[in-house]
């Protein structure tokens, strides 16, 4: 095949450094944002907490006196960084900086006399140490222990040993060479097995449901019961086809709610029993606060434990004397240390529009949702979605996105996640729109009302909402049904 040369002509755009510093200050919560600054604290020696009254004017006009005229452009630096920039990205609608000047901001609004708050976090054994040192309190030989410890390796987050013994034998030959049966590895599993919490190191629910019933001491009626369900009728049990087990077992329908009771008390996940412990004392921080006084709502943002940050001044003063020298050693150092103030301006500059961005964004939003936030009624939220409040602040959507993704809102009402406040409109029989929150609600409040005997089915919940004026296809109940972690009718049932 023949060579050609040919000429071809593209417009490609570029995100600039500081526009792919913004995307992803932006998308970062509160807490993410503080370790965000730990860490840039941590690689630029030129960015440092101000603790004096040296101020951004002061920066540029000393940045400014600088002499630069060291046989290139002041803009080499810039112009190098954009070349590194992959041509995959896209450049979206960003806020110029010249837009912030009509704003008056600040990086923090903590005042000298504020206390830091800090949480003291007191750490124990993880679950896998606190599963080695049960074993090493076992009688074991050498080559046993090696292989607990290997197959407590293999446990994972929830408890379970989910790997095929055989290819943990292969492991154990290649990688440990260790040679053992499958005989020998089920007897120091069973070993494992007998640990606390009760039914770790099972291989299945199943396994893991009879692990705890057969280790409690008194073994009630409704306990026998429930090891013989668990043992030969799971099937029946998980599908909650309750007729078939009362038939097989020959029981009444309160010896079967007893067994439910028995068999529902057990942990599923034993591995994860601490870690739900911690989950339920983890502290959510909102980023956005509103508040009511007199009808009038007020929004603040979150800025716990965000310092306000500065060019170092040190830096600052030898950029100037060795911008004078002319040693190419010198200059060298010189280069490097304009980058490093280059980049914490840059740092600086992104944090005060990631500040002012979500502000005018969550103004935008409480705006559009103000009968909602000054009354709580969840009928008063409107439909609302991302372009809504992109056109309102005339900003891009992947922009509001940003904000948007993994922030909270704390209110009167409780703590949110704030994308849960955005949600697609339904028309009413009369014509106005709705937001398809308000419809959720209503299918959940119908659902913790119905007799669990007999559960209300789509096609029920359908009508009901038909009722009520809402012309909703049974399809689109089953997906609010599932957006909301609801089952189906048939998982619902209780005896």
């Amino acid at each position: 095949m023949a060579l050609r040369q040919t000429q071809q002509l593209k417009l490609l755009q570029k995100l600039s450094p500081q526009q792919i510093q913004l995307m992803k200050l932006l998308q970062l919560p509160t807490v993410a944002l503080e370790q965000r600054i730990k860490e840039e604290l941590e690689i630029n020696p030129a960015l440092e907490e101000d603790t004096d009254d040296l101020n951004s004017d002061e920066f540029d006009n000393e940045f400014e006196n600088v002499d630069t005229n060291e046989g290139e452009d002041t803009s080499d630096f810039e112009e190098k960084e954009l070349e590194k920039i992959d041509d995959g990205y896209e450049l979206e609608d960003y806020m110029d900086a010249g837009d912030l000047d009509a704003y008056k901001y600040e990086i923090s609004n903590r005042s000298a006399d504020d206390e830091p708050f800090q949480t003291v976090i007191v750490e124990g054994p993880d679950f896998h140490s606190q599963l080695e040192e049960q074993l090493g309190l076992r009688e074991l030989t050498e080559k046993q222990f090696a292989v607990g410890l290997y197959l407590i390796g293999c446990i994972d987050e929830d408890g379970y040993i989910r790997r095929d013994l055989e290819l943990i034998v292969d492991d154990l030959a290649f990688s440990q060479n260790t040679i053992v049966t499958i005989k020998e590895l089920e007897d120091v599993l069973k070993t494992i097995q007998e640990f606390d919490p009760p039914g770790v190191g099972a291989r299945t629910l199943q396994e893991c449901l009879l692990i705890q019933l057969e280790r409690k001491s008194i073994k009630a009626k409704e306990t026998h019961l429930a090891i013989d369900i668990v043992k030969n009728m799971m099937d029946e049990f998980s599908k909650k086809h309750y007729d078939k087990i009362i038939k097989k077992l020959n029981i009444e329908d309160e010896d079967l709610k007893d067994i439910i009771a028995e068999i529902t008390h057990l942990n599923p996940r034993p591995g994860n029993s601490e870690n739900d412990h911690k989950n339920q004392l983890s502290e959510v921080v909102p980023d956005f606060n509103i508040s009511v006084n007199d009808g009038i709502t007020e929004l603040s943002i979150n800025q716990r434990n965000l310092p306000e940050l500065k060019i170092s001044h040190d830096y600052l003063e030898m950029l100037k004397e060795y911008s004078k020298a002319k040693e190419k050693s010198i200059k060298e150092a010189s280069s490097f240390i304009k980058g490093k103030i280059e980049s914490a301006q840059w740092f600086i500059d992104a944090l005060q529009q990631r500040h002012q961005t979500m502000l005018i964004t969550m103004h935008a939003i409480m705006e559009y949702q103000q009968e909602y936030f000054a009354s709580g009624d969840e009928s008063k939220l409107k439909p609302m979605i991302l372009k809504d409040i992109a056109d309102k602040v005339g900003m891009d959507i992947s922009t509001i996105s940003r904000v948007a993704n993994s922030k909270y809102v704390q209110t009167p009402y409780g703590t949110f996640l704030l994308k849960t406040f955005f949600s697609e409109s339904l028309s009413t029989e009369s014509g106005e729109e709705v937001s398809t929150r308000e419809v959720k609600k209503i299918l959940q409040e119908c659902i913790s009302n119905e007799d669990k005997k007999k559960p209300l089915t789509d096609d029920a919940l359908c009508e009901i909402l038909k009722q009520k004026k809402y012309n909703i296809a049974r399809r689109t109940v089953a997906k609010y049904r599932e957006q909301l972690d609801i089952p189906v009718a048939r998982m619902r049932k209780e005896i």
